[in-house]
Parts: C-alpha cells; sequence; structure tokens
C-alpha cells in the first residue's frame, strides 16, 4: 500500500486525507498546531466560541458535492440555518441596506434606492448563474497546468468577460453609489479590488444573493469536525502538534518528511512515497533544497496578495442592537481603503470593518443574555504589527460601530482577544502574515496560480489557497480532490 504523507490540517489538506484514504491509500496527515482547521480553528473561553476564520458559507452545493463523493449529505454532521437578512450594509448612521433571502425582495430594496436598477440586477444575476455554473462544473475542478483547459465554448463565449472588470460594468448600469458597493462587496472573498477582478467572477454575486449565506449550526468548526471524521473512517492517520521540518529527497523523488513533536521536542522521521502540501506554498518551498524549488523569493515578492486581516474576538455582556448576523460597516471610502491593501500597503485611516454576531442566530455560542462578536479589518500583508495598533484601531471601530447603530457597547464588552499578521506568520507559516491567499486578478487566475506539481519532484503536490482554484473554503475543499486525481496518475504512472 502506498503511503502519503500530508502537510496541513487545513480544509484542502484535510479534503485530500478524505478521498486518498477512502481510494484505499495509507494516509498520513501531519498538522503544526494542536487541533486541525488551519486558519479555521476556534476560541472558546467563558461559555462563548468564536470561529477564528472563516465565517460565511457560501456555495451550500459544493459541499454537499464533497460530502455525495462519501455517500453523505451536510446534514449527516450539522444543521444549516439560512440567514435572513443575509447580511446588513451600514453607510451610516441607522442607515443600511439589508439583502434578504428572497430574491423578490431584493429586487425591491434596489427598485426603492434606484428606480430601474431591479432590471439591470436581473440580466447582471442571469449572467452570474451562467457564469456560476461554467466556473463550478467547467473550470474549478482543473489542475491549472495549460490555457488549454480554458479553451471550451463557454469560456469562448464568456472571453469579453475576462477583458471587463466587474467594477465597470456595474458602475456603468448602476448610479446608487450604495447599490454598487452591494454588487462590489462579495469580490472581496476573491481578494482584489474590483476594478482589477475580471467580470467573469460575478458568479459570486449569484451565490449570494440566489444560493444564500448560511450558518452551521454550533460553528464552521462544525465542518473541520466532519471532514476529520470521514477521513478517519477511511483510516487516515492525523497527528497534531507535529511541525515538519524538512520533505526528504533523493535522486529527484520525494522519501519522507522529517518533523518535530512540539509538545516534547523530539525530532523524528517518516518515510512516504508521495507528500501532498497543504502548508503555505511558499513555507513549503523552504522544506525543500532550493534546487528544487518551484518559485524564487523574487518571484513571490511579485505576487499581488489578498488581503491579511485584523481580527478581534470580543465578548459582550448584553444582547447588541440594530445588527445581523453578518453585518458590514462601509461608512468610509472603499477606493481608499484598497489602496492602502494593493497600491501602497499601509494601514488605513479609517477602514472598512465587518462584523459577525453568530450568537443572533444561533444561542449555542453565547451565554443568555449575552453577545459574541468576531470584527474583522482588511489589511495588507507584510506591514507592521504591533499591541499599540491594534488597541488604536478597535476603539475606532468599536466607536463608529456605536454611532452607526445608534447604542453603547464599549462598556459592556467582557473581553476581546486580536489576531493579525504576527499570528498568521506563527500559526500558519503565512507569507508576509496573509490571510487569503493570493489575489484572483487576471494574471494570477486559473493557470496562472502557483502550480499544484513540483517540477524537480514527481512525487510532491501543493494544495490550498496559494494554487488553484484559490482561496475560500470551497475552492480550498476543492483543491484536495484535484490533488487526488493528480496523486493517483502519478502513483499509476511509477
Amino acid at each position: 500500500m502506498k503511503r502519503i504523507a500530508i502537510i496541513g490540517g487545513g480544509f484542502s489538506g484535510l479534503s485530500a486525507a478524505c478521498y486518498l484514504a477512502r481510494d484505499g491509500y495509507d494516509v498520513t496527515l501531519y498538522e503544526k498546531n494542536s487541533t486541525l482547521g488551519g486558519r479555521a480553528r476556534v476560541i472558546e473561553r467563558d461559555g462563548f466560541t468564536f470561529d477564528m476564520g472563516p465565517t460565511f458559507y457560501w456555495m451550500p452545493d459544493i459541499f454537499e458535492k464533497f460530502f455525495a463523493d462519501f455517500g453523505k449529505s451536510a446534514s449527516d454532521y450539522y444543521r444549516l440555518i439560512r440567514l435572513n437578512p443575509g447580511y446588513e450594509i451600514y453607510f451610516d448612521s441607522l442607515d443600511s441596506v439589508k439583502i434578504s433571502s428572497k430574491l423578490e425582495e431584493i429586487y425591491a430594496v434596489f427598485e426603492q434606492i434606484e428606480p430601474g436598477s431591479s432590471r439591470f440586477l436581473k440580466s447582471y444575476l442571469k449572467r452570474a448563474e451562467y457564469n456560476y455554473r461554467v466556473a463550478i462544473d467547467k473550470v474549478m475542478e482543473r489542475p491549472g497546468k495549460s490555457p488549454l483547459e480554458l479553451i471550451m465554448p463557454e469560456t469562448i463565449m464568456s472571453l469579453s468577460q475576462f477583458i471587463t472588470s466587474i467594477s465597470a460594468s456595474v458602475r456603468a448600469n448602476i448610479k446608487s453609489e450604495k447599490l454598487r458597493q452591494v454588487l462590489e462587496f462579495p469580490v472581496l472573498f476573491l481578494g482584489a479590488k474590483p476594478s482589477r477582478t475580471p467580470l467573469f467572477y460575478c458568479f459570486m454575486n449569484y451565490a449570494d444573493m440566489v444560493l444564500g449565506t448560511w450558518h452551521i449550526e454550533g460553528g464552521m468548526f462544525k465542518l473541520v469536525e466532519a471532514m476529520e471524521s470521514i477521513a478517519k473512517s477511511y483510516g487516515a492517520k492525523i497527528i497534531t502538534d507535529c511541525h515538519i521540518d524538512k520533505i526528504v529527497t533523493k535522486n529527484s523523488k520525494v522519501t519522507g518528511v522529517n518533523f518535530t513533536n512540539r509538545k516534547d521536542g523530539v525530532t523524528s522521521s517518516a518515510d512516504a512515497d508521495f507528500v501532498i502540501t497543504s502548508a503555505d506554498y511558499h513555507f513549503s518551498e523552504t522544506l525543500l533544497d532550493e534546487s528544487e524549488r518551484n518559485y524564487s523569493e523574487k518571484y513571490w515578492q511579485g505576487r499581488v496578495f489578498a488581503p491579511s486581516a485584523l481580527l478581534y474576538y470580543v465578548a459582550f455582556n448584553k444582547k447588541l442592537d440594530n445588527i445581523s448576523h453578518h453585518t458590514l460597516f462601509f461608512d468610509s471610502s472603499f477606493k481608499e481603503h484598497a489602496e492602502t491593501i494593493y497600491d501602497s500597503p499601509r494601514w488605513p485611516d479609517k477602514p472598512l470593518f465587518y462584523g459577525s454576531f453568530p450568537s443572533i442566530t444561533d444561542h449555542t455560542l453565547a451565554p443568555e443574555g449575552k453577545e459574541c462578536g468576531i470584527f474583522l479589518i482588511p489589511i495588507a500583508s507584510g506591514i507592521k504589527d504591533t499591541p499599540e495598533l491594534r488597541e488604536n484601531y478597535f476603539l475606532q471601530i468599536i466607536s463608529r460601530m456605536e454611532r452607526l447603530t445608534n447604542q453603547e457597547i464599549s462598556n459592556h464588552i467582557i473581553f476581546k482577544e486580536s489576531y493579525s499578521l504576527k499570528n498568521f506568520t506563527e500559526d500558519y507559516h503565512a507569507y508576509k502574515g496573509n490571510a487569503y491567499g493570493l489575489s484572483n486578478i487576471l494574471m494570477q487566475t486559473a493557470f496562472l496560480k502557483p502550480k499544484m506539481e513540483n517540477r524537480h519532484l514527481d512525487n510532491l503536490l501543493y494544495v490550498g489557497q496559494l494554487t488553484v482554484p484559490g482561496p475560500g473554503v470551497p475552492p480550498a475543499i476543492i483543491s484536495g480532490k484535484i490533488a487526488r486525481g493528480l496523486t493517483i496518475k502519478k502513483l499509476k504512472n511509477g
């Protein structure tokens, strides 16, 4: 039986472990931290539960497709709740737009704000649906080896959408700045400015407005537990608190891994016929000799990265007013904030920020009568990160939230924890402290992303947000599935 070592227990690593263990391989997954999930770990404190990473559950069909591959359904592992509203966006004091779970109500909101705009929205979502089906059914599961993968009737018909940006299309047809931002907001999940994101990616609006925003009862970590359960049910071995120190090679082949137990400091080694690394791509390459790496340091310095993040996990001693489960605060300039991320990396003066208050929906996540809040500020990768900066930005966003939602909250904070660039680097070896991988701009799309296959070592693959399909939980799960196909093919070919 062929032995497969998987480095990293995030969604892509877990996905690869599930598929390859099911296929009968001897799979061992090595995770640096004490729990699985990668960025999707959890904080539990004083009866409060916080998802540390992803909080949006979009594209439920992709999750169902994953579970179906193992004869299961998501409902076998957790309960899904569709949110209504899916989210709310604040523009000024008590001035917000709620995106309903019902499409006709979304059209009505658009009409109310800008008469005639719903006609554009209907045609835009029709295009978005077509693009979604092309992306999910035709493109996403391809390994990104060649531009020929994208040449098919569906993509040829959509060629102009790779030249035109989402922003150009939206702003040519919508005059209301509020509605423009509603339609441009989902691009944040792709880690790119709307002005640099190809119109083809408007399928994110279909995922948003049509497929809806969902919540896993108990939090996103339930998905991690579900995937762990599947992997183990097929015999996969999972080792946590295990830091990989070296990918061992001989005669242009990977022969195993060297690792250290983080609890006792004992170093060990394990043989492997194949290695898949879902750790940060840049870090994974440092585990190899320089001559065996796909990319140079100069290459990585030239990539455009999606935002990193400054996060706060906050416990409140009361229920909060005038907010939704997912609430975005867009009372400042999106353009100016984006410039500080992509054009001239620095800390923003007045950033946009996001708040997740899952205890509004899910009472298991906070004690009765109390609220848990997760706040996120998108920031550039590679900038300085200090306790003083974290505290200053926390005070700013809490003050703004008080004004925007017309309530006093600062005196109702029980505790808070922060997480940012230094933590991403320490916990995940994230290059420059990145949180979301590479930006999905045109020159970093599909076959232009870092390759999954190591060009020097035939039995080494990279998976996760820095390769295809890209950032986000559904793409990460698909990345693991793509790796399964490549692994089987390579092992059969010797």
